[in-house]
């Protein structure tokens, strides 16, 4: 047979070339387009965000703040609340939400199959993942002033506002990293005679775990940076509070959001000349730098775990 008469001409394969370095081109292009916001968001955020970034800056809360006047320390008022109430609202948050998204995801690939069930839970997964944030911290409210009275505010209340927008993402996420992992280690473990229970645990949750982790990394990264949930939950103070489950916590974006809202600060016409009218504008963006640094390290040591406890490769 011959084959040449299949080989494509010179001008069909100069068109290819063309067409190929024409989509190379785009894809280029639609990249850079796209980071564009992301470049501007940063740096805006670092150029405006390090003037106050400092070691004050991190260790104290805002109690005897009065107006831009300086503090005994010599700052302006800190952070040291809003970081502690964001770790733990979040950790709280995870603590819900990251077993019962797995074991969700576990149900349905490895249990339910094709039931009427499985289609129900799908269903209200995905209706969970476009509530908006405000309904997840109306129904917090809602459900704490039932238990333990009305107005009642903690950052445990926050941290199952939070759970409740985490949970569809860490379910949709961990569920396709199950799918993909091949039925082959599944049917080899239990012609060893391993069993399912065990299998699951030991070979495909410990085969998809770079992936639960990523959508874990993913849903916190949806959730630590929300503010109206915990406007009504969590609520607002200007005090260290380190107590998940009793008082008002701050996050950083409930601060950011109150020191912008501030927009600029009261300095009377005999203030000393520390006194600095645009400091909580100056606040919140050292605040919005340090909850983008807090995000980072976490996607950091989610990946560190996530190669630590993933099955080695020989």
């Amino acid at each position: 047979m011959d084959f040449d008469k299949f080989k494509p001409t010179r001008s069909h394969v100069a068109a290819r070339k063309r067409k190929d370095l024409f989509m190379r081109v785009l894809i280029v292009l639609a990249f850079a387009i796209a980071c564009i916001p992301l470049v501007s968001v940063l740096w805006t955020t670092l150029a405006r965000g390090f003037r106050r970034l400092n070691w004050d800056f991190l260790s104290h809360n805002m109690t005897n703040v009065i107006g831009g006047n300086p503090t005994p320390s010599g700052g302006y008022g800190g952070i040291l609340h809003a970081v502690i109430g964001t770790l733990e609202i979040t950790l709280g948050a995870m603590v819900i939400s990251i077993p019962v998204g797995v074991l969700c995801a576990v149900y349905l690939i490895e249990y339910a199959g094709k039931s009427r069930l499985a289609d129900a839970i799908h269903l209200l997964v995905d209706v969970m993942s476009g509530i908006p944030s405000i309904v997840a911290g109306l129904f917090a409210f809602s459900m704490f002033a039932l238990l333990a009275g009305p107005g009642t505010l903690n950052g445990f209340e926050g941290s199952v506002a939070l759970s409740l927008l985490m949970l569809p993402t860490v379910v949709k996420t961990t569920e396709e990293m199950l799918k993909i992992v091949p039925n082959d280690l599944r049917e080899a473990s239990l012609a060893l005679g391993v069993t399912k229970q065990r299998t699951i645990t030991k070979v495909v949750l410990r085969t998809a775990l770079p992936g639960i982790v990523s959508g874990a990394i993913l849903a916190i990264a949806r959730v630590i940076g929300e503010t109206a949930p915990l406007l009504m939950t969590a609520g607002y103070i200007v005090s260290t509070n380190a107590n998940l489950f009793s008082g008002q916590m701050t996050t950083l974006p409930v601060y950011v959001y109150q020191e912008y809202s501030k927009y600029r600060a009261n300095c009377p016409a005999d203030a000393s000349d520390g006194c600095v009218t645009s400091i909580p504008m100056e606040r919140a963006w050292s605040a919005a730098l340090v909850l983008i640094i807090i995000v980072l390290i976490l996607n950091v040591i989610g990946r560190v775990v996530a190669r630590v406890l993933a099955p080695k490769k020989k």
